[in-house]
């Protein structure tokens, strides 16, 4: 693809707010996310909010590489920006999208990435209704930042709504996203695919259903055991898992297996862990398992009142060990 006829790549002359950007802007940017709320081209969206609530969220996105199994970097930000609105309780309807470009990147990959954008959005019924690119010296990479805007028409979902006796459920198998990304940049041949997902119809399905939902959060970075320590934390109980109703896929659990690491603490990005009253836990599970991306979910965990420490998980021979928050840096530029 050529823009302005100058290159098939980034350069500094597309960050310039020229005719070069301009180009970019109408050939890439226009092109796939038209929308009555873009297509007027004014500094900022007017958008339509009939909702006395809404949820506001941002996010920035530097994962290497920028293309992987299930997903790329472009598709990446869509769902995890989507996917933080749905936990609250949040229908997502508007997002931005930032670019910093740096120069040499080939713009056959940002078109791809747009498009995946695009598509992401369109699926989940969202519009990408404001933007902005900028271009930096570099090495051809891109770094993406995406604010959203989800409209509340239930009650909000809180950590501090969780209390003992609760159940926990997970959406499904963990690991595989960061075991996807490590893989490629160990250059490591398998069939793990990221778990890039937007969850709007597991989420929206429990919602219809009347179930009351104490919380619900996105497992990225920090893996479970991170996220399961922080609603603890905050709803001042201790959250007990069992070892034997985990799930793992077998490809990931040999991988973690050969390199010593644990997917209690790897990142996901299409996984989320649900608290319920324990009379609605069968009933919940039931409707994941039923929606889309949610077949492998299980109940893994019961809430307990505040012991000595957060999270604790009984092993599959009967003993019980810590989990602590993630300590350091699992992978870095994984999302």
């Amino acid at each position: 693809m050529k823009i302005l006829g100058i290159s098939e790549k980034i350069t500094m002359a597309h960050g310039s707010g020229g005719s070069a950007t301009k180009k970019l802007i109408e050939d890439l940017f226009f092109k796939y996310f038209q929308n009555d709320a873009l297509d007027k081209m004014e500094d900022a969206a007017i958008l339509d909010i009939p909702s006395d609530k809404i949820a506001y969220t941002t996010d920035s996105f530097v994962v290497t590489p920028i293309f992987f199994q299930g997903g790329n970097i472009g598709k990446l930000a869509v769902c995890g920006t989507l996917n933080d609105l749905l936990v609250m309780g949040a229908e997502p309807k508007y997002l931005t999208a930032g670019f910093i470009l740096e120069e040499g990147m080939d713009i056959k990959d940002l078109e791809e990435i747009i498009k995946s954008m695009a598509q992401t959005a369109k699926d989940s019924g969202v519009k990408i209704v404001a933007g902005d690119t900028k271009v930096i010296e570099g090495h051809g990479g891109i770094y993406i930042n995406t604010s959203g805007i989800g409209l509340i028409n239930n009650k909000p979902f809180h950590a501090s709504n969780v209390k003992p006796g609760d159940a926990v459920i997970v959406s499904g198998p963990l690991g595989n996203h960061h075991a996807c990304i490590l893989s490629h940049r160990m250059n490591i041949r398998n069939s793990i695919s990221s778990d890039c997902a937007y969850l709007g119809e597991m989420v929206q399905n429990m919602i219809k259903a009347g179930i009351d939902i104490k919380t619900m959060r996105d497992v990225t970075r920090g893996g479970l055991a991170t996220v399961l320590n922080e609603i603890a934390d905050s709803s001042n109980t201790t959250i007990n898992l069992k070892e034997d109703s985990i799930p793992v896929d077998p490809e990931v659990k040999s991988f973690c297996d050969i390199l010593g690491l644990d997917p209690l603490y790897m990142a996901n990005e299409g996984k989320l862990v649900c608290f319920v009253a324990q009379e609605d836990a069968e009933k919940v599970l039931n409707i994941i398992k039923s929606s889309k991306y949610g077949e492998k979910a299980a109940i893994i965990a019961e809430v307990l009142k505040r012991e000595n420490v957060p999270v604790t998980v009984t092993t599959r021979i009967g003993g019980k060990r810590i989990l602590n928050i993630l300590q350091g840096e699992g992978l870095p530029r994984i999302c």
